[in-house]
């Protein structure tokens, strides 16, 4: 276990979470999309905030905000990626920013490649079986002390105890250790595909999509 303290997100919380948005994903293959943070943390991080707030648990050092889990219990009461990804279209005028329009040409590139050599793409997982999802980062200097790890067990009790089946997560095939790190927290792949995440890049290359899931129901709370 390290020596921050997990809890709940805050209102007051939200200026230091952006920063910490900013940085935590620096060195993966998710580093930034089109390379415009307000945008993206619309889409991939302040949702939880507005609409999920009790289960957006932040990983805290002595006042100083480390990593953070980003979880939904309920995917029926949370809008879509596609919902919110045009929102924040709208609002930032993406499709006027040319680092923008270039990751969305190219996410179309990808998609109408993949579809003539009849290849997945990248999805959300729709499963009754794993309802949950969560999206997880620590900033680079507290990896590989136990940050990551409590937030995830944190995450893991709080579904146990509201009765919830299952959770699955979703990350980059290129990202080997994040994909070590799921594994010893108890998930496992699932799909026997790796489909292509369009538009993104990682060092220069595409990347693919791995999901994985964990039921809950057979462990008590406490355990992974």
């Amino acid at each position: 276990m390290s020596a921050v303290t997990i809890r709940p997100y805050e209102p007051r919380d939200r200026p230091a979470l952006l920063a910490l948005f900013a940085g935590a994903a620096e060195g993966s293959p998710s580093a930034s999309l089109w390379g415009h943070t307000p945008s993206e943390a619309d889409i991939y991080l302040l949702p939880y905030a507005d609409s999920a707030a009790a289960t957006l648990l932040l990983a805290d050092d002595g006042g100083r905000l480390v990593g953070y889990l980003a979880g939904c219990a309920d995917p029926s009461t949370f809008p879509s990626e596609e919902e919110r990804l045009a929102a924040a279209v709208r609002r930032y005028r993406l499709l006027l920013r040319p680092r923008a329009v270039a990751f969305f040409a190219r996410a179309t590139w990808d998609v109408l490649r993949a579809r003539l050599r009849r290849q997945p793409t990248a999805r959300d997982l729709a499963d009754a079986r794993w309802p949950a999802h969560l999206h997880l980062n620590v900033l680079p200097e507290h990896r590989g002390q136990g940050v990551a790890a409590d937030l995830v067990r944190a995450w893991l009790d709080q579904l146990r105890r509201a009765g919830s089946p299952g959770c699955y997560l979703q990350t980059i095939a290129e990202n080997p250790r994040a994909r070590a790190f799921f594994a010893k927290m108890g998930f496992v792949e699932h799909g026997p595909a790796t489909p292509l995440v369009p538009g993104s890049r990682w060092q220069g290359r595409p990347t693919h999509q791995v999901t994985m899931v964990q039921s809950l129901m057979d462990r008590p709370a406490g355990t992974t």
